[in-house]
């Protein structure tokens, strides 16, 4: 049922973001200086202007996308942008109410491979949150790059925020200890909904649940979610981190500034896509 519901969603998704790039390609083609930001309403690039209707629309497809498939993370995304700008207003507030936040707003940093040194990481020793960082990348085959570009928030600074908001997920799963099966990615979300206030954190913390069995439903309602939504609440603002410049630090040493405790020691690794 929901995928037949879901789909003229995900058809204007995918009409909206064709309408775009036929504009940029005709204003690529007619300019004698190449490619500006002009095709993209002055915002940044990327973006795609959508009215509060359609926004409606799409925030409603996408979100019964994903609650298929939690692992439609193309819908997720949409979803986050689509119905998060009050919480993305707060998280800039708190992060310009932050000196270290306040310089992550200026310089921008971007978390991709091309600005990883990763033979450096290695190098670090073990229990570092650099070396941790990338043993968390190689154990569970993913990669900083897999995050999509922001799309669909009509404010240029609030698309960084929700840009640098997806390029820490994974620096968050290695802060909290969590794997990347689904009742580490359900922690992961109950901690996010309870530090950044994103209705698509809240709706992940909530739907995510129904995609566990009973054994680890009760791990997570006895253990794992009080724990992360305790340390959700206290924590210190995680977009108000430049981890680039962390590295070297000792997991342990960052947890303790961040307020975060360390995780239960009930989450196995081995079994990373497992409900």
């Amino acid at each position: 049922m929901w995928l037949h519901v879901g789909k003229p969603f995900q058809r204007l998704y995918q009409r909206q973001c064709a309408s775009t790039s036929k504009v940029c390609v005709h204003q690529l083609r007619s300019s004698s200086t190449g490619f500006t930001d002009s095709c993209y309403d002055g915002l940044y690039p990327g973006h795609i202007h959508t009215t509060p209707i359609q926004k409606a629309m799409l925030a409603v497809g996408s979100g019964l996308a994903a609650l298929q498939n939690p692992y439609r993370h193309d819908m997720v995304a949409v979803l986050g942008e689509t119905t998060g700008h009050l919480a993305l207003i707060n998280l800039r507030d708190r992060m310009r109410n932050d000196p270290e936040g306040y310089t992550i707003l200026t310089e921008r940093p971007r978390i991709r491979l091309s600005t990883l040194d990763l033979n450096k990481m290695a190098s670090l020793p073990d229990g570092s949150f650099g070396r941790e960082y990338l043993r968390f990348l190689e154990d569970n085959n993913v990669t900083p790059d897999s995050r999509a570009d922001v799309k669909f928030v009509d404010n240029e600074e609030l698309a960084y925020v929700m840009q640098r908001y997806r390029e820490v997920h994974d620096l968050l799963h290695t802060l909290l200890g969590m794997p990347t099966n689904m009742l580490g990615e359900v922690a992961v979300k109950w901690f996010e909904a309870a530090q950044t206030g994103l209705p698509m954190c809240a709706l992940g913390a909530v739907l995510g649940p129904l995609w566990l069995n009973s054994s680890r439903l009760q791990t997570l309602f006895t253990s794992l979610g009080p724990w992360a939504l305790q340390n959700g609440r206290r924590s210190r603002c995680i977009l108000s981190i430049f981890y680039e410049r962390r590295w070297e630090q000792s997991l342990e040493d960052l947890r303790q500034e961040l307020n975060i405790e360390p995780p239960p020691s009930i989450v196995s690794t081995s079994n990373k896509r497992s409900t």
